[in-house]
């Protein structure tokens, strides 16, 4: 946790805060989704996996925005 922190505090010097913020939370959600399906064998319905996809492309207009 000390490490991700120390990440967002990095990429806060050339990102603006929210950006920055956004795609923090986007990774862990992401980190989350995929450790359920992988580790838990949760199921990766389609719904899912798009709103995964979905979470990816938001973060990746957010980053073109700034």
């Amino acid at each position: 946790m000390l490490a991700s922190v120390t990440l967002l505090s990095l990429s806060m010097k050339t990102l603006p805060l929210g950006t920055a913020y956004t795609v923090w939370t986007g990774i862990g959600a992401l980190g989350a989704f995929l450790v359920g399906v992988v580790a838990l064998a949760e199921p990766a319905s389609a719904t899912r996996v798009l709103a995964a996809g979905l979470i990816v492309s938001g973060l990746v207009l957010m980053k073109f925005a700034s």
